[in-house]
């Protein structure tokens, strides 16, 4: 019992990926690299979308608002472990970490429902493209970011609430690399009860509805695919929404591995694994689907790099 500190304390300290001090400028150089590669690419999507008017469509506003998010939660989560190899940034005080915390779980919040607007953006092209310019005014594409972005700062706050209540503390540590929701929990000797009871029914809850959401909107945009009598024009459909698909599947696979999996097999170091595909990997991974696998992002890059060629 003598561990045990039954007081508020000021400040963490974060452990981060790997004890192992040969590991330590290898994993530095590797997530540095993966950050710079996600930031790059992200900013090139938002720059793109910007100075391309070919772009300025409800699509692509909802492109441009994932690369926001993207380039956030990556810069947020991964900043302390990109200074780590200084004694002092192991540490961390309670407010910025209960800072860190909140933007980090908004953010996540926020990406599934852009997420899920674009599966209904998809739908209403796909559907509906009689109407489209029509039902995806930017009026509601506004309102649709406005609700995203608002809802994630609002679901949050009961979880920081619960957390900022806790007195008793097993340990300063953190075993993470950032402050991050179950390993702030797995320290605290205080009653988890409601926290807990919180998780089970409004963050999963949360997570279920928005994936209730897009699957329901691929119902009927697979649905409308197959009534399409040409081969070609199905092939055009599945490929238009095949991005979206893919990064919907890798987000919420991560989610899934780093929340559900490793809290049920209490698997510290595959947390860690999972964080970093969900917090490095991913955003690194969206610009490059949306790429490589977008007509319209490659010609807008392809027009830019000209325009920018014939002035030199």
């Amino acid at each position: 019992m003598s561990s045990i500190n039954q007081t508020i304390i000021t400040g963490y300290k974060l452990k981060g990926v790997s004890d192992a001090p040969e590991f330590q400028v290898l994993i530095f150089l590797l997530i540095l690299l993966i950050y710079l590669l996600g930031l790059g690419g992200n900013l090139s999507i938002l720059i793109l979308v910007c100075l391309d008017i070919h772009l300025h469509t409800p699509m692509y506003f909802f492109l441009s608002n994932l690369s926001i998010i993207d380039i956030s939660s990556s810069t947020t989560a991964l900043h302390k472990i990109l200074g780590m190899f200084t004694p002092d940034n192991h540490l961390v005080s309670t407010s910025a970490c209960m800072t860190q915390l909140y933007i980090f779980s908004t953010l996540a919040i926020n990406e599934l429902s852009i997420l899920a607007s674009m599966s209904f953006d998809r739908y209403v092209a796909i559907c509906r493209p009689l109407y489209y310019h029509i039902i995806m005014s930017w009026r509601l594409c506004g309102l649709l970011a406005s609700v995203s972005w608002g809802f994630g700062f609002i679901e949050i706050v009961p979880t920081l609430v619960f957390i900022c209540r806790f007195t008793c503390y097993i340990s300063k540590e953190i075993d993470h690399y950032f402050c991050d929701l179950l390993p702030i929990r797995d320290i605290t000797c205080s009653d988890t009860s409601l926290l807990d009871l919180h998780i089970l029914i409004s963050g999963n809850m949360t997570i279920f509805i928005l994936l209730l959401l897009t699957i329901t909107s691929y119902v009927f945009i697979i649905s409308s695919i197959l009534r399409i009598s040409s081969s070609a024009g199905r092939r055009k459909a599945f490929y238009t929404c095949s991005s979206h698909i893919m990064v919907v599947v890798m987000f919420y696979s991560s989610v899934i591995l780093q929340y559900i999996v490793t809290v049920s097999g209490n698997n510290t170091g595959s947390n860690k694994i999972f964080s970093l595909l969900n917090t490095a990997v991913v955003p690194m991974l969206n610009p490059l689907i949306y790429s490589l696998k977008n007509k319209d992002v490659k010609s807008a890059l392809h027009r830019k790099l000209n325009f920018f060629l014939t002035r030199s």
